[in-house]
């Protein structure tokens, strides 16, 4: 639709740029779902990057009555961050953080994420207090706007009591900053109603001697329903009252802009046991001993729920063999010297009468401890992946006394079997009376849905009727438990939360429907369709865990946005909206496939492993014809001939470059592109063939030089090519890496299998494997390659193989470049100079085979000081795709460049080709192969 057309749009573009006001379709289905189990279409989406912007879209909100919700991480499990208004999309201009000079407080913006502003803090011993486990996802936004708690920081910890100062801006355009006294009289002068209207809800409170009562009673657990009416009780000034009530708000009353909060010591001692019991009973009586021993985190884990996760690889073995009634608690003791955390340990060894089914064995080690904590965090997303297909996962959220919890958890097990909840799951912060449930729900008929209502209507009566606990301790009352906020509260303090939302948001425009909604059937309207789409991606719940990674995520589609998409065309397909449904695969081609890193790393951030590239891959491979299937299988068949082609082409290039100026071919190609998309742009650092040294002697390994740094391998700077690198630097240690005479046209099957070209990429890999067994003396020396994405290719090789090829693939040892540089060379070599600072980019690759560490290590050998950008991530290079799309890469470093500037390494390093090229054209630096890091420092 045109702007001229739209009011909304025509006053919005008058202020906002096109590329950040998003109105296609496929836009706003994408931004339809978030975590939780609602689902409403967005008339627009847009992207403001400072307070100005955001004033005007309150004004046009405002004028034209059209409600507005703001959204981050979208990892809110409730449905406060959807809306079919204005959604306002703040998770990629708003990611500063600052730290202060003395470490005691850090100020956030609402789009970094919680995990992002630990990794600031983390040099300095510090975190923050709230510790969601979505913290990885979860932006400061989501996590104020919640009041976020989570595994450790219990009920004194949390967003509100570890905030310090607060900068926000009210619907009616006017912004206010607590850590300026001034602001105190502007506001009262500027905003008398709201001022005088906070002080007069405050008399009624404290002049209320039952109601302040309830108040600070129901604040004894974990709470999140309602709006935080504490602050009416803990400050006194209006505007401070104000600035402590957005905290848990949910984005209904106010913009947060800025916040400081308080930041805490980060134990550096840790100690970590899975504790199996008998059963649920045993589990929670062990609580408050555990509790009393000085325990920092105890979680609570059922038997249901470990099913879920037996599939996790390296879980303790009796997880599969516990009896039917078993539990777990997980349990964590801290401490910031090594003597505290021995003296908690001490506490817990007195608790000699618990029943265990296996002796307790707290551990140090990270890898383990890792371990349970993946166990734990998956648990909701692992849930979800095993329901069965179509249906929706609900993850409910409750807190009661402690003492009460074994007899809560039954209760809430027997409603489990009344409505027929067979798969639901029971897991939660047990220090704090705190459980998460989850159940699998259909929402595909009327009798589904009714099941649900009578459900919650029960566990309504339950915790709030016979256990006076919490119906939402920490995810936040959203939509799910805004008909029932009354119920909890009671009428006083449910009128002072209506009047507080009429007070501030007289048009009922922010957020509507969201924690005030007078609807007793609000709950149960706008829920999310899960319509069975693909395999390799309908386990997916939407929990946006992937997000952060992806490398596309600030210019087209995320991971978890490709399968919302699917899921939208399905369902306009079955409601017969094919022209609907056409807009968007037309648009989907561009910003769900194209523009697709096919890295893999959402699989590996994912709690089920999904991986959307296989799905891109898939979708790209269905997209050919058949002459093109063929061509690239002519290709693959005869590759010596298209290396030879595309060695002369870049020989050329480089000559142009040369006689004409250094930038002459980037220019070039630009131009070709634009009238032929499809045209790789020549990169400012990408250079020419390498010449390969000539076989000699005994090899220890063979060198599988990859035939990307075979044709472009060469240092743009003019310093020794990779491969001369790798062999010099074997030698200078006595080793003979060997590059066979016949590697002229081997290819691991990338550049065909990225682009979805199947039998070419099996003709290719199985050639490869075929070539290498020979060439290793079947088998007998190892294999190095100098890309770690071609290594990461190879090493999947084995399901593209035919079963004679298989049995090869299985004897032969291939090592990425790292591999053999940390295991081979750095033993033997002697570093005579180190650099004094360097950056280091691990590529995902490496992340994938989980060998990063060794490039970590590496590079704190050759140097003093080791630079790895908190932002370092995927650089969407993909092989060729940052070259045929450059806005992926260019959107996709964008951060990590900015991050560099701030810093003066001597050098810059990964281990891949192509992305040094990429990483070298976003940042003007020269990024070259930790090869030459290694033979630098051994001069």
């Amino acid at each position: 639709m045109s702007p001229f057309m739209d009011p909304l749009l025509s006053q919005l573009s008058q202020f906002l740029p096109a590329d950040r006001i998003k109105s296609r379709l496929i836009d706003r289905v994408a931004y339809a779902s978030d975590a939780g189990f609602y689902h409403l279409t967005p008339r627009v989406i847009v992207q403001p990057t400072n307070e100005n912007e955001v004033a005007r879209i309150f004004q046009v909100s405002q004028e034209l009555r059209i409600p507005m919700t703001f959204r981050t991480g979208g990892s809110s499990l409730s449905g406060q961050a959807i809306t079919d208004g204005i959604l306002v999309d703040l998770s990629q201009h708003w990611r500063d953080a600052v730290v202060s000079p003395d470490r005691r407080f850090i100020t956030v913006q609402p789009g970094i994420t919680g995990a992002m502003v630990n990794k600031m803090l983390a040099p300095y011993g510090k975190k923050i207090g709230p510790d969601p486990s979505s913290i990885s996802t979860a932006m400061m936004g989501g996590i104020l706007s919640n009041n976020a708690s989570g595994m450790c920081c219990g009920v004194i910890l949390n967003a509100y009591h570890t905030l310090h100062t607060l900068e926000f801006m009210l619907p009616n355009g006017k912004s206010y900053d607590t850590r300026n006294l001034n602001d105190f009289e502007r506001f009262q002068n500027e905003c008398p109603d709201i001022h005088y209207g906070l002080a007069s809800l405050r008399n009624r409170i404290t002049s209320n001697q039952g109601l302040t009562d309830r108040i600070r009673q129901k604040y004894l657990l974990k709470n999140t329903v309602g709006y935080s009416l504490n602050a009416f009780l803990d400050y006194k000034t209006p505007m401070d009252i104000l600035a402590h009530l957005l905290i848990g708000a949910e984005g209904t009353l106010a913009f947060i802009s800025k916040a400081m909060l308080m930041t805490l010591p980060e134990p550096a001692f840790k100690s970590t046991d899975l504790l199996f019991f008998p059963n649920m009973s045993d589990a929670c009586h062990a609580i408050e001993g555990l509790n009393q021993a000085g325990a920092d985190m105890i979680e609570l884990m059922d038997r249901a729920s470990l099913r879920a996760i037996e599939h996790i690889p390296g879980i303790p073995a009796i997880i599969p063999n516990l009896p039917p009634d078993a539990a777990a608690l997980l349990v964590e003791f801290q401490g910031e010297t090594e003597e505290l955390l021995e003296l908690k340990l001490s506490k817990f060894a007195v608790l000699q009468n618990l029943p265990l089914l296996t002796p307790a064995a707290f551990t140090r080690d990270a890898k383990t401890r890792d371990l349970y904590w993946k166990i734990r965090k998956g648990m909701f997303p692992s849930v979800g992946a095993v329901r069965a297909r179509g249906t929706t996962v609900l993850l409910e959220d409750i807190a009661v006394p402690v003492p009460q919890l074994a007899h809560a958890i039954a209760d809430l097990q027997k409603l489990f079997k009344q409505f027929q909840y067979d798969n639901a799951i029971i897991f939660g912060h047990a220090k704090d009376g705190n459980i998460h449930f989850v159940v699998t729900q259909s929402f595909n008929t009327p009798d589904e849905i009714q099941r649900y209502k009578l459900f919650m209507d029960e566990v309504v009566q339950l915790v709030v009727h016979r256990y006076d606990g919490s119906l939402k301790a920490e995810h936040g009352t959203g939509r799910n438990m805004a008909p029932f906020v009354e119920a909890e509260w009671g009428g006083e303090a449910y009128a002072i939360m209506k009047e507080l939302k009429e007070l501030i948001d007289p048009h009922n425009l922010l957020n509507p429907g969201v924690i005030i909604n007078d609807n007793p059937e609000a709950h149960i309207q706008h829920l999310k369709e899960m319509p069975v789409v693909e395999s390799e991606v309908d386990a997916c719940i939407e929990c946006g865990y992937c997000e952060h990674v992806c490398p596309s995520r600030d210019l087209t589609l995320t991971p978890r946005r490709r399968i919302v998409v699917r899921r939208a065309i399905a369902n306009l397909k079955a409601r017969g909206e094919e022209k609907s449904a056409k807009e968007i695969i037309n648009d989907y081609q561009y910003d769900g496939l194209d523009t697709c890193a096919v890295d893999g790393l959402c699989a590996a951030e994912c709690p089920v492993d999904i991986n959307t590239g296989d799905l891109v891959k898939r979708l790209r491979r269905e997209s050919h014809s058949n002459w093109q299937n063929k061509l690239a299988l002519r290709v693959a068949q005869r590759f010596g001939i298209t290396e030879t082609a595309v060695k002369t082409a870049l020989r050329m290039g480089v000559g142009i470059n040369q006689v004409f100026g250094a930038s002459t071919m980037s220019r070039l190609t630009a131009a070709v592109q634009r009238i032929l998309p499809a045209t790789p742009k020549w990169m400012g650092s990408q250079t020419g063939p390498v010449r390969l040294p000539s076989p000699t002697g005994q090899p220890d390994a063979i060198y599988f030089a990859t035939c990307i740094t075979r044709c472009m391998g060469a240092d743009a700077q003019g310093s020794p090519d990779v491969v001369s690198l790798m062999v010099e630097t074997a030698r200078k240690v006595g080793l003979n890496l060997q590059v066979p005479s016949s590697i002229h046209g081997r290819c691991c099957g990338q550049p065909f299998s990225s682009k979805g070209f199947q039998e070419a990429a099996s003709y290719t890999k199985n050639e490869t494997v075929q070539w290498l067994w020979e060439q290793s003396d079947h088998g007998r020396l190892p294999i190095v390659l100098d890309m770690s994405s071609c290594t990461h290719t190879l090493l999947d090789a084995r399901p593209f193989l035919d079963p004679a090829r298989q049995s090869l693939f299985d004897q032969l040892r291939i090592l990425d470049s790292v591999d053999y540089l940390h295991d081979y060379v750095l033993p033997r070599a002697t570093i005579q100079r180190k650099k004094e600072k360097i950056a280091l980019h691990p590529v995902c690759s490496l992340t994938k085979m989980k060998n990063r560490h060794k490039l970590l290590a590496i590079a704190a050998a050759c140097a003093e000081e080791v630079h790895t950008p908190l932002y370092a991530n995927c650089c969407g290079m993909a092989g060729d795709r940052g070259m045929t799309h450059p806005a992926l890469t260019a959107a996709a470093t964008a951060m990590e460049a900015a991050e560099l500037k701030r810093q003066s390494p001597q050098g810059f390093y990964a281990s891949s080709k192509t992305c040094e090229m990429a990483l070298s054209e976003a940042t003007q630096a020269n990024y070259q192969s930790v090869a030459m890091l290694i033979w630098e420092t051994m001069q």
